[in-house]
């Protein structure tokens, strides 16, 4: 009987399927079984709904009430529309949907397609042809990739498409364009190729949005657009059109944004006049192309509510029409990297909406006396003209300037107190390259939030105004080449968060006070002055290649590498010091005479002590050194699982609270049944010992005792780093104490210079900077820790070797014994080596162990063979995001990217010097971080 049911029932089937052309679960299933199973389907494909979405999809509820979900009315229990948006769902569109034969919406913007699971994972279907009533489909910002399949021209009904931000490569369907009903086609950033068809405005003519932006299509701008009357939005920038521009958009009169930023397309600004007949026109985005020719007087007849215009990096010469004071709404203007000249108009005063005017890299000559009535101005970018005259006091009316930039023009005079006044610049302010004179006035102390200035390059005179010590946000501070006298401040030690300090080339005379080597500066250049006396040896000091003294005549002492002459007692700085200095001195060294006096008389009494406890009493030293089990145990809650933060191959790492001081730490257990777990606790109490760099993690102190049952137990308490370890932050396995983040978190580009420079830092301090060599042995971004200030520790010195003299090669390449140990991906050997693919790692988001990586083809060669003209298509495609594709960035990442190459060279003597890559490092984050973040 069972088997008779079988073959009815797949009689049943084939008769459905080859007769009636009826998929076979819906000729046995009713109408509304169906629609209930695809949706069941459509959750059982998914692997991940962090915010419960899918919760209510279960059978104690009908599905149309399902969250997401609604049906018909006129067919009751008939699916038409699922929506979850922004749900963080990760998995992959089950083929079951395609049974929804009602459907007319789909929109899983902001989702996660993607992960190791069904074949189709990742893609759009070619069952989206089924759904002949979808009339809307939203998968943007799904990390969908593949071909838009072909089969969506099946859907002859379609009006809405939305595919934006993922990964969808190779040329979009023909058919897609022959859809007369679609009035809104998003296809921003993607991958696709291929040409936008010729006819396009014939074939949609309902179109009023398209978005192409970020892709790569090419060849010309279809002419025909403008016959698709209804269009309002034209966004094709960051694309390789090429040709002409549109001539007749005035036939467009609903047109509110035209944007073609960043494309190859070559022509004069003709296109321009048509747009006055554009009356709604809101966006000119026509940035970073070959226009040439000057700006029409028709630009004053554009329409009012235009409130962004850009035409920066193009050929535009001749001068800006008065004309351009009628465009009152005009709320941002970038004409940068022009060859415009002349006066800039007065009439640019009656713009009270501009929050944005960036006109440098030209040749303007004049400012207009109304500049400041631009009282909205945030960003006011002048840089690199030839503008002459004063500093006009009326920017001193902009009380919302965020950034000034007036570097390389020709300005003179003084600075005036109106601008220095403004506590509203909190990002740049940039004076340098000009001929200013007088001194820097102490109004300086509004400037509580700036974090760049730089007066370079002048004729100020004066001292060094003590109420700079207000900038409390300084990071960059820029005064070489003026004529600043004096000493350099004590009171400059308040500026914490200064990086990089430059006072070359002025007046300065006396001593270089020691607390410079206390800030934690990445650059420090002092050349060219008067100073004299001895050269601190702490902090940025110990590492030669991040100051620079030369020019000093009179300098004595510092680090070696200095090559300086001693300090001897008959040195003239001592003669510097004032009567008061001197009997200060006196009392302080009295002072400390009697507490170690005090301290000997303490120490014979335990002396005495001592003779009556047993041989087994800690000394005084080892008490210092270690702390008990019994106190770790206590601090770290038993050691329990819910403080457990980290698992090795030698130790598990706990956090801990030292409830003495309330000071978070953590704490490194060694699994001592594990070979060589011994030996790399002691190889890094040799390593920790007495090394001291800001970008070395810092050991604490170390337990080394026996518990229960006389087990030996071994520990190292270090510091707690806040923010996890580098390889979480590049590769997202949860970042920040040890819980796993709601959302991706990712380094910014500065971020990853900053890490990159501390590294740097710290190997150069391990080989060269103290009286033995250190050679770390496992540098790898998981070693690579970040405080709460991300602020770079390397940590784990398992593998440490210290040796006291070191050959060049040796150093870049390690002893055998050592090369053969490490972490696999990082090892060649040498630290020089693995810090090379690290910084290749960290910019380009892959791991030397990838699987791309096979046979001849690693990580170093991957770059390599993409520089310099590739190097867009392998960098970390957060950096794109982040910088959206800005011209200055290539560059930035090419010069980091042949760093990493030339220290991952395989032979050591091909490899380039930690004091080279810092020096090299510095440069990029000065040169095209403040180049970029100045276009920006």
């Amino acid at each position: 009987m069972a088997k008779l049911l079988i073959v009815l029932y797949t009689a049943l089937v084939l008769w459905c399927y080859l007769l009636c052309n009826i998929p076979a679960a819906n000729c046995i299933m009713a109408n509304n079984e169906i629609d209930r199973v695809a949706l069941v389907a459509f959750k059982a494909a998914i692997v991940q709904d962090p915010f419960g979405a899918l919760t209510s999809w279960n059978h104690s509820l009908h599905y149309c009430h399902w969250k997401g979900i609604l049906c018909s009315r006129r067919h009751p229990d008939r699916v038409i529309q699922l929506t979850l948006r922004s749900q963080g769902l990760v998995g992959s569109l089950s083929s079951h949907i395609g049974n929804l034969s009602f459907f007319n919406s789909i929109d899983l913007q902001n989702n996660s397609f993607h992960g190791p699971i069904p074949q189709e994972m990742g893609t759009i279907p070619p069952f989206i042809g089924n759904l002949s009533s979808l009339f809307q489909i939203s998968l943007s910002h799904c990390n969908l990739h593949g071909e838009i399949p072909e089969e969506i021209a099946r859907l002859r009904g379609l009006s809405l498409v939305q595919l934006s931000e993922n990964n969808l490569s190779g040329k979009v369907p023909s058919g897609l364009y022959n859809i007369s009903t679609i009035f809104f086609l998003s296809l921003t950033v993607n991958q696709l190729e291929g040409n936008i068809p010729h006819d396009i405005g014939s074939t949609l003519p309902n179109l009023k949005f398209l978005n192409c932006m970020n892709n790569l299509f090419t060849r010309t701008i279809p002419t025909s657009l403008s016959n698709a009357s209804e269009l309002q939005e034209i966004l094709i920038s960051i694309n390789y059109f090429s040709g002409t521009m549109l001539k007749d958009l005035g036939k467009l009169p609903g047109l509110t944004v035209i944007g073609v930023y960043q494309n190859w397309l070559q022509d004069d600004l003709t296109f321009i006049s048509p747009l006055t007949n554009c009356t709604s026109l809101q966006i000119i985005d026509a940035g970073d192309n070959l226009f040439r020719g000057s700006l029409p007087d028709s630009i004053a007849n554009l329409s009012t509510y235009l409130s962004w215009m850009n035409l920066q990096i193009n050929q535009i010469h001749g001068s800006i029409p008065s004309g351009i004071g009628n465009l009152l709404n005009l709320t941002q203007l970038s004409m940068v990297a022009n060859n415009l000249a002349g006066p800039i108009p007065s009439s640019i005063g009656r713009l009270h909406n501009l929050q944005s005017l960036s006109l440098a890299q030209n040749k303007f000559t004049e400012l207009p006396s109304p500049l400041g009535n631009l009282t909205s101005l945030i960003t006011l970018d002048l840089g690199e003209n030839n503008i002459y005259g004063n500093i006009p006091q009326s920017l001193g009316n902009c009380h919302s300037l965020l950034e000034l930039h007036l570097y390389k023009n020709n300005f003179n005079g003084s600075i005036p107190p109106e601008i220095m006044s403004l506590s509203s610049i909190s990002t740049f302010l940039t004076l340098d390259h000009n001929a200013l004179t007088g001194s820097l006035p102490s109004e300086v102390e509004c400037w509580k939030n700036l974090g760049y200035m730089d007066v370079s390059y002048n004729t100020l005179s004066g001292p060094i105004p003590n109420m700079l010590s207000n900038c409390l946000s300084l990071e960059w501070l820029h005064m070489q080449a003026n004529s600043f006298e004096g000493e350099i401040p004590q009171s400059l030690s308040m500026l914490r968060g200064l990086t990089l300090l430059d006072l070359s080339r002025n007046n300065l005379s006396r001593l270089i006070l020691s607390f410079l080597g206390e800030l934690q500066l990445d650059m420090l250049n002092l050349s060219f002055n008067m100073l004299h006396g001895q050269v601190p040896i702490q902090g940025v000091f110990r590492n030669s290649s991040a100051i620079s003294i030369v020019g000093n005549n009179d300098l004595c002492g510092g680090i070696a590498k200095l090559h300086l002459p001693p300090c001897s007692s008959s040195n003239p700085s001592k003669n510097y010091l004032s009567h008061r200095m001197k009997v200060i001195l006196l009392v302080v060294g009295i002072v400390i005479f009697l507490s170690l006096l005090v301290s000997f008389f303490i120490f014979l009494q335990q002396c005495r002590v001592s003779k009556t406890k047993t041989s087994s009493t800690p000394s005084i030293k080892d008490q210092f050194l270690r702390v008990s089990y019994a106190k770790l145990l206590k601090d770290t809650d038993g050691f329990s699982e819910a403080n457990l933060i980290g698992v090795g191959s030698y130790a598990s790492v706990y956090k801990g609270i030292l409830d003495h001081i309330q000071m978070v730490v953590a704490v490194k257990v060694l699994n001592l049944q594990t070979r060589g777990a011994s030996n790399s606790f002691m190889s890094k109490c040799k390593a920790l010992r007495a090394i001291r760099h800001r970008n070395l993690l810092k050991i604490l102190s170390v337990c080394s005792s026996v518990y229960f049952h006389g087990n030996e137990f071994k520990a190292l308490v270090y510091e707690f780093m806040a923010n996890g370890n580098l390889d979480n932050w590049l590769h997202q396995v949860g970042v920040g104490d040890y819980e796993q983040l709601e959302e991706p978190r990712n380094l910014k580009l500065i971020q990853k210079v900053d890490i990159s420079i501390g590294i740097a830092s710290a190997l150069e301090y391990l080989h060269c900077g103290y009286e033995s060599t250190i050679i770390h042995g496992d540098l790898k971004p998981s070693n690579v820790l970040l405080d709460d200030e991300m602020t770079t520790h390397i940590g784990d010195f398992g593998l440490a070797k210290i040796i006291s003299t070191v050959s060049s090669d040796e150093a870049q390449g390690q002893s055998n014994s050592i090369a053969i140990r490490g972490t696999i991906g990082y090892v060649a050997p040498g630290d020089v080596y693995s810090f090379g693919i690290l910084l290749l790692e960290m910019f380009t988001n892959k791991r030397p162990t990838d699987d791309l990586f096979k046979d001849h083809l690693n990580l170093h060669n991957f770059v390599k063979n993409a520089l310099p003209d590739r190097v867009m298509e392998i960098v970390d495609p957060y950096i794109l995001l982040e910088h959206n594709r800005r011209s200055w960035i290539k560059d930035c990442i090419v010069s980091i990217l042949r760093i990493g190459i030339a220290c991952s060279m395989e032979s050591p003597t091909n490899r380039m010097e930690m004091g080279s890559v810092i020096s090299e490092l510095c440069k990029i984050k000065n040169t095209y971080m403040n180049e970029g973040l100045n276009q920006d």
